[in-house]
């Protein structure tokens, strides 16, 4: 299946779930990270159950703090 992740259109496996396709891509620290499936949030405890589909689009969201 084809997925658009973090704007770049890949070729994965059917079946991927996030939790597969963020150890796939060698994302860091993936406890500090939000995922988004097709602009809507996916809850951190969802990861391992969320099966991805052909043509979904798929951003890591990192969360920064700071400034004044």
């Amino acid at each position: 299946m084809k997925l658009t992740v973090a704007g770049n259109l890949k070729e994965f496996a059917d079946g991927l779930t996030v939790a597969k396709l963020i150890e796939l891509e060698q994302v860091e620290t993936p406890e500090y990270i939000t995922v988004s499936v097709n602009d809507e949030f996916i809850a951190s405890d969802s990861f391992e159950s969320h099966v991805l589909a052909d043509g979904d689009a798929v951003e890591f969201l990192y969360f920064m703090g700071g400034g004044r």
